[in-house]
């Protein structure tokens, strides 16, 4: 039951008594006839059952008013927390409301951009410089360089012991857009013609001005920023492919252009390796010799060695001969004469003592 049943409800009690407090009034006043004992007991008994009524309506009238508090205050809390949590979800979508609009803002200054040519130029230049400079070192590329006809590529990537290799991003995308928002078959063939021409132009004037024989490579890159707008012209276009490629000038979109970068990551990798392979064959050409000097020069301490050896060995032998001869001369025997005396001849076992041996 709501408070507002309660309250109509107290109403309606409230005035119920009221009438019958009136009514039960003009019944109990006085009269021209004697008091009768009985109708004033049947009072009494009235006014008692009255007293007693005003008191459970009292009551009870206290109760629905507590039990009506304490229900307004309930729902003024959950009023109020419902509150909160819309003002919170208001917030959120204030929060997301305002991110929508800034998104709006930022779409229509890319629409902007890309509906100017030269702001359509710088852009797909900037994507360009931005996959380059994030995966070369500076002296690997150039942007803007001058070349001898006085052209002027978007940049240059250099090449280790070649010609530099010519990347160009100033892609017409004019009929592109045209054929992608082309409504009927009509303006899909006007667009499709309108593609081929523009493109096909922008690969000649590519071909002309940046394949320059014994400066440039003989091939060079036409850079697409965007992977969609290279699907359609791959799924559609075949022939400007084909034209591309008899022109010597490959259309590349942004992952293909890292994949190309890539690759001349490895060339250059490559490049040092065998630059370093060829110091590493003139160090070991340099420790050969160094072996085979130091192979002579112990060659020639050999030789020294066997010289000194025979020296020695031509001398022990010439000791043994003295050796043998003196040993001969001892025991020489005189006719006559008593034997010498071993102090003058001392024998081998003497002269071993008397060495200390």
């Amino acid at each position: 039951m709501s408070e507002t049943a309660l309250v109509i409800i107290c109403l309606l009690a409230g005035l119920a008594v009221g009438a019958l407090i009136v009514f039960l009034v003009f019944l109990a006043r006085p009269r021209a006839a004697a008091p009768d004992t009985a109708a004033v007991e049947g009072l009494a008994q009235i006014n008692a059952r009255i007293d007693a009524m005003g008191s459970w309506l009292h009551k009870t009238q206290g109760q629905l008013q507590q039990t009506m508090h304490e229900r307004l205050d309930a729902a003024t809390a959950r009023t109020s927390d419902h509150l909160q949590q819309l003002h919170a979800r208001l917030a959120v979508i204030d929060s997301a409301q305002k991110n929508i609009t800034d998104l709006a803002s930022q779409v229509t200054t890319l629409q902007q951009v890309l509906g100017n040519k030269q702001s359509r130029g710088a852009f797909g230049q900037g994507q360009m410089e931005a996959i380059i400079k994030d995966r070369l070192p500076k002296d690997c590329y150039e942007f803007q360089a001058t070349l001898s006809n006085r052209a002027r590529p978007d940049c240059c990537v250099y090449l280790p012991g070649a010609a530099p290799l010519v990347i160009d991003a100033k892609f017409p995308l004019e009929a592109v857009t045209a054929f992608r928002e082309a409504g009927t078959e009509e303006e899909k063939r006007l667009a499709m013609a309108r593609v081929r021409q523009d493109v096909a132009k922008h690969i000649v004037d590519i071909a002309e001005k940046y394949l320059i024989p014994g400066e440039t490579q003989d091939m060079a890159l036409m850079f697409v920023p965007s992977e969609s707008i290279y699907c359609d012209l791959y799924d559609s276009f075949d022939d400007i492919f084909q034209k591309a490629y008899r022109a010597k000038v490959t259309i590349v979109s942004p992952s293909l252009l890292m994949l190309a970068i890539q690759v001349i990551q490895q060339i250059r990798r490559d490049a040092r390796m065998r630059e370093a392979a060829d110091k590493i064959l003139a160090e070991v050409g340099l420790l050969v010799g160094d072996v085979q000097r130091l192979k002579d020069r112990v060659e020639n301490l050999d030789r020294h060695f066997s010289h000194v050896g025979k020296d020695i060995e031509q001398i022990v032998t010439s000791a043994e001969k003295i050796l043998s001869r003196g040993e001969r001369i001892q025991h020489v025997e005189f006719d006559g004469d008593e034997e010498p005396s071993a102090d003058i001849f001392p024998g081998p076992g003497q002269r071993k003592l008397e060495a200390g041996e």
